[in-house]
């Protein structure tokens, strides 16, 4: 027969038991700050879509807002068919309110907003805010990070039974008001459909992803078709298991991390959006007197830049770095024309920090922008390159109809006078000024020479008028 607990023994027992749960009670505290500091970034991320509060909800369709390209995540908790074989369940349910807060904190940190939870099911966005190529690709990584939580609830605890399905896809979306100021705008749309019916329908703790995403993803992610899902009015889609990334864009030490070279690749494609996007905006907000200093010069030193870093061998990421500074390097024109250059420097600092590039990129795109300033001395071959690529056109055979357009821009901002005053401080630039890498010395001085010729004979025929 036992003998009857103590007093003492009790009292101990009742403090220890106290202490546990004040600590628990610290943990939920927590994590409940936690999750309301999450929710409240989630709102501002959705910030460019509030309703005006005059805007009454009747008028929601009218203020609509279909987006061309998001990429969801659908993820559902799977487990809680074991959950009764537990004698006690609470341990299981520790794990699973750890799990939640881990995809939310995963999501927030890589910028995916959660647009709906129902039950144990979430669906994650990326490209709410801004449409670009590069959120299939933070999707997926997304989804391994979430995969890779749980494997931690499962070392933490070996008889953890939560499991997750993720289903992936790429399509547009209707943002459509709804007057809540919990959440102002509400999603819809066969997007959130089709994704979670690759969730549902891959097996296991499996990812699919529609073909929609393969395609955009395919060269970064390891997949494999797995089959095809009817979808109404699209037919059968494909859907693709992603297996992880592509090992030779995977870090050889930390497996599931990507690698300089993957790095590189999605840069690449920012460069894309960041062009896409300046190039809009130049189009706007260039002064309609820059017949030279326009998007159509801007293009040209873009292409130029790519093609003697290529020749001159220097390494992908310089070639990439060359190709942002010559699409801001005379962005400043928009603010001033006389320190274009320091203002197109200001002008990549704020856009290229946006887009995560380092602060050691945008500081040598930086100084290539301001390379280009007049008279070109270059200091290291990045510089020669861009320097030659914004010259590009003194060896060029179209020399003549461009130089014309210059002189015409610098004419009406009163900086040159007649056209023989023109053509003779061409001349002495021409004359004086050399192409720096040996690729445009091979591609552009001989024309170079011709049209030293051809400005010769204009001033002496000038001179023979008057």
């Amino acid at each position: 027969m036992e003998e009857p607990e103590s007093y003492i023994d009790r009292i101990q027992r009742l403090a220890n038991r106290n202490k546990e749960l004040k600590s628990q009670l610290d943990d939920l505290v927590a994590r409940f700050s936690a999750i309301e500091t999450q929710n409240k970034s989630y709102q501002d991320a959705l910030s460019k879509f509030s309703l005006d509060a005059e805007k009454k909800p009747k008028d929601a369709r009218k203020h609509a807002k279909r987006l061309r390209m998001v990429s969801l995540i659908y993820v559902s908790v799977r487990g809680f068919h074991k959950l009764y074989k537990f004698d006690d369940p609470a341990p299981m349910i520790d794990l699973l309110d750890e799990l939640y807060l881990a995809l939310d904190e995963i999501a927030f940190l890589n910028s995916i907003v959660k647009i709906k939870s129902v039950g144990d099911v979430n669906i994650y966005a990326a490209g709410l805010q801004t449409e670009n190529r590069t959120n299939p690709i933070d999707v997926v990584q997304v989804a391994l990070e979430m995969q890779k939580a749980v494997k931690r609830l499962k070392k933490k605890n070996s008889l953890s039974i939560w499991r997750l399905r993720i289903g992936l896809h790429t399509g547009p979306l209707t943002a459509v008001p709804n007057g809540n100021k919990v959440s102002t705008y509400s999603f819809s749309g066969d997007s959130i459909n089709i994704a979670c019916r690759v969730g549902e329908a891959v097996s296991g703790s499996s990812i699919g992803a529609t073909v929609m995403t393969y395609e955009l993803i395919k060269e970064f992610y390891d997949t494999r078709l797995i089959g095809k899902i009817p979808v109404k009015y699209k037919g059968n889609l494909g859907v693709y298991q992603i297996r992880g990334i592509i090992p030779e864009l995977e870090n050889e030490t930390e497996p599931g991390i990507p690698n300089e070279k993957f790095k590189l690749k999605y840069s690449t494609l920012q460069f894309m959006d960041v062009q896409e996007e300046l190039l809009d905006y130049l189009e706007k907000k260039l002064p309609a007197d820059l017949y030279y200093h326009n998007i159509k010069h801007t293009i040209d030193v873009v292409t130029e830049v790519e093609l003697i870093g290529w020749a001159e061998g220097v390494s992908d990421e310089d070639v990439l770095l060359l190709k942002l500074a010559a699409l801001f390097h005379d962005a400043g024109h928009t603010i001033s024309y006389k320190d274009h250059e320091h203002y197109g420097t200001v002008m990549a600092r704020e856009k290229l920090a946006s887009y995560d590039f380092s602060p050691q990129q945008i500081e040598t795109v930086c100084r290539l922008i301001m390379a280009t300033k007049m008279p070109p001395d270059p200091s290291d071959i990045l510089e020669k390159i861009i320097c030659d690529s914004d010259l590009d056109y003194l060896g060029r055979t179209d020399f003549i109809p461009v130089s014309n357009t210059l002189y015409k821009e610098l004419h009406e901002h009163d900086m040159i006078g007649s056209w023989s005053e023109w053509n003779k401080l061409q001349l002495k630039f021409i004359r004086k000024h050399q192409y720096f890498t040996k690729t445009a010395r091979q591609l552009r001085e001989v024309n170079k020479q011709q049209q030293i010729e051809r400005l010769e004979q204009l001033i002496k025929e000038s001179t023979l008028i008057e």
